[in-house]
């Protein structure tokens, strides 16, 4: 279990309204996600009552302008918010992060009427988003989507497959990228899909690693027809949405995964200061001490990395390269620091009496969503050598 005290200390917060925020955050992750995770976890239940929770209290909502029903939060205080959560339970924390991207085309590329009409829904707390845009033969290499939208007298008619998606099987909208023109990334058009609508369905869960409690599943879609006004952005230019929508959900990611890592550190000296050998506690010599250090060093730097990357994007600045670099230390740390809880714990940390084999394995699926870390180094890589980066 997380100390009650630990991951917000050394907090630089914009507010007061941020500090009791996070307040309530840390309240909440402790006394409402805590003593619910293990048994959720043991048998994959993904928590809607939780997510019940957090939306009436704010945090499902908070980067979202209020005359929706936002928070109106700076991204640097939302993604705190996440971190906070992820400490105690990493399937909360990815749901609020996928739930916010799936907002986010409507919020930034909708029409005024598409925001009326369809951000108070999504921002309310009662429903749950899903973002759709990789493909059993396009991960990594989105713009390869096949998933096709042809136009008809009424509005488009969807076939095609989604993989890999987080609430595949319970969301209530859909952000679904589609190809709607020529073969690349210029001809993909993003489509606002509500559940349930004809055609729509889901594939049977992923059977995961870890974050049983966040469902992972395929989206099918056979002739699913929805009207011309669903269309987000303009014809064909969708791509340009995804890949926004991913370097904000980039950052959420890193969030999460600095939230994994604290919460594992807080484990692992909790343990080190109580378990005792040779007439002292292991947390007294040094080659554990040092261990520890190592494992606080890097969360501060992932975390810095992510808070100058929101601070860029709250002062409209670009910020894509940047949360490619948070992304991927952030997540590179959070395997680090959760195999060396391993070893701090010894046999167990192997063991599912403590958190730690669950952070361990959690920390892997990391690495992978929202761009695995090799393409995230391709996307610094190219940004040095001024070439265009890929997706």
């Amino acid at each position: 279990m997380k100390s009650d005290s630990a991951s917000m200390i050394d907090r630089q917060l914009p507010t007061s309204e941020a500090v009791a925020l996070l307040e309530l955050t840390r309240d909440i992750a402790l006394n409402t996600l805590g003593p619910g995770v293990d048994a959720a976890e043991e048998h994959g239940e993904f928590p809607a009552a939780v997510m019940k929770t957090l939306g009436q209290a704010g945090l499902l909502s908070l980067p979202f302008p209020t005359e929706y029903g936002g928070g109106d939060q700076p991204y640097e205080v939302y993604l705190q918010v996440l971190e906070e959560l992820s400490s105690v339970w990493l399937s909360v924390g990815i749901s609020v992060s996928v739930h916010s991207l799936a907002c986010f085309p409507t919020a930034e590329f909708g029409t005024q009427d598409q925001r009326d009409r369809w951000l108070p829904m999504m921002l309310s707390g009662d429903t749950i988003g899903a973002y759709c845009l990789s493909e059993p033969q396009s991960g990594s290499d989105a713009a390869a989507l096949t998933t096709r939208a042809d136009l008809t007298e009424e509005g488009y008619r969807i076939n095609g497959r989604k993989a890999w998606i987080t609430h595949g099987d319970i969301a209530d909208f859909f952000n679904v990228m589609v190809r709607t023109g020529q073969a690349g990334a210029g001809g993909i058009s993003c489509l606002l899909v509500q559940s349930p609508t004809p055609g729509l369905s889901a594939a049977p869960r992923e059977r995961k690693m870890g974050a049983w409690a966040s469902p992972t599943a395929g989206v099918l879609l056979e002739d699913v027809e929805v009207p011309t006004d669903h269309l987000i952005g303009d014809m064909n230019h969708g791509f340009k949405i995804a890949m926004s929508a991913l370097d904000a959900g980039r950052l959420g990611i890193a969030a999460c995964a600095v939230g994994l890592a604290q919460g594992a550190l807080d484990a692992a000296v909790a343990y080190a200061q109580q378990r005792r050998q040779f007439g002292k506690p292991i947390a007294d010599f040094q080659g554990l001490s040092f261990m520890l250090a190592d494992m606080d060093t890097a969360i501060s730097a992932a975390r810095s990395l992510y808070l100058d990357a929101a601070r860029h994007k709250d002062a409209g600045l670009p910020f894509g390269v940047l949360a490619a670099k948070a992304k991927l230390f952030a997540t590179d740390t959070a395997m680090m620091v959760t195999d060396n809880a391993v070893s701090v714990l010894g046999g167990y940390g192997y063991t599912k009496d403590f958190p730690i084999e669950r952070y361990f394995r959690e920390a892997k699926v990391l690495q992978i969503v929202e761009g695995t870390n090799q393409v995230q180094r391709m996307v610094i890589g190219r940004a040095l050598t001024h070439t265009d980066s890929p997706s």
